[in-house]
């Protein structure tokens, strides 16, 4: 049996209360990305007693994410620790009760549906819009509720997707925007406020939802600067939920299909390009440790290799991806990648 005297304070919220809680100890909640947004959300998760837990990321820590990625250390740093895996590590910690399941791995198209079928709700914790819009493809399909939250320089945003209920994220956002048009963290940086500010709107949001109080959700768009002192909400009641809309409306799910998504990212906030492999590949880390030591000064963990070659770090993970930092032209990542790893 759960210790319910650690939700006490919890509990005595009315609009939570024992049964309110005893469903969040019901619930599982996936957090895809363990960046800033995602390890906020996940600490305020685990504290509230959200009895499962589904941590996706495809990255390791970096001093850089200390500033404002709350669950991890400078050795997690120093290590370069898988992020999931980190911030599993963490929130056992913190509550030894729940369920926590932290997986190193690319959220895409190929498992996309298969991370989030049976799941109570879904938090973003991306950093691109491209990933978004595969979540926004899977969530409408499976009927899962889900949190979009985006933070930037200090700027915020946050919405709630009931689908089938409310518009969902490309009935908002029709397509991806041009290339280099919106700001990054990497271009415009990132202060932890901000971070916090938007983490802690999605898991209110959240548990709104899984403890049954649907109607109490916030279904206006909210963006928020908390530098300039600045906070609005766009009303959505006359969106064009369905009409016209690829995802909810016409159930074309070009994400989702994969028929949009590229085999090469850049990530926000590095200098760096996440590479895909073509097919579904296990590699073995301790021979490719072998093999790269001759070219190059290697790192390694149980679940990457880390070199440095031509200038560039290329860092390989079990299932195939690479990250390659010092280039943001996917040409390089891709060459490099097919030199040294394979094609």
């Amino acid at each position: 049996m759960p210790n319910l005297e650690r939700y006490s304070r919890q509990i005595l919220f009315d609009p939570i209360g024992r049964e309110g809680q005893e469903r969040l100890l019901r619930s599982r909640v996936v957090i895809l990305g363990m960046g800033a947004l995602g390890t906020v959300a996940a600490e305020l998760c685990a504290r509230a007693g959200i009895g499962s837990l589904v941590l996706v990321d495809r990255d390791f820590v970096e001093e850089s994410n200390l500033q404002r990625q709350i669950l991890f250390d400078e050795q997690d740093a120093a290590e370069h620790w898988p992020k999931a895996a980190a911030a599993e590590r963490k929130l056992r910690k913190i509550n030894s009760e729940i369920k926590v399941k932290g997986l190193v791995l690319d959220a895409n198209a190929s498992n996309i549906e298969h991370l989030v079928r049976n799941t109570s709700l879904v938090i973003d914790g991306t950093d691109n819009l491209e990933t978004r819009f595969l979540i926004n493809d899977a969530c409408v399909k499976l009927r899962i509720p889900w949190i979009y939250g985006a933070a930037v320089a200090s700027e915020g945003a946050t919405l709630v997707i009931l689908p089938g209920i409310t518009p969902c994220l490309r009935c908002i956002f029709e397509d991806l925007p041009p290339v280099g048009s919106a700001p990054t963290c990497e271009t415009a940086g990132v202060i932890g406020s901000v971070v916090t500010v938007v983490a802690g709107l999605q898991v209110a949001e959240a548990l709104k939802i899984l403890v049954g109080r649907t109607n109490d959700t916030n279904r206006r768009f909210r963006m928020f600067d908390v530098w300039k002192n600045s906070f609005r909400e766009v009303d959505l009641s006359r969106a064009r939920q369905g009409r016209g809309c690829k995802a909810c409306g016409e159930g074309a799910f070009e994400f989702l299909q994969a028929r949009r998504l590229s085999q090469t990212l850049r990530l926000c906030g590095r200098n760096a390009v996440e590479v895909l492999p073509g097919r579904p590949v296990q590699i073995s880390l301790a021979k490719l440790e072998q093999k790269l030591a001759l070219a190059g000064p290697v790192q390694s963990n149980p679940y990457l290799v880390q070199c440095r070659l031509e200038g560039l770090t290329l860092s390989v993970f079990g299932d195939g991806r690479a990250l390659v930092q010092g280039t943001q032209d996917p040409g390089v990542a891709k060459s490099l990648y097919a030199k040294y790893v394979g094609s």
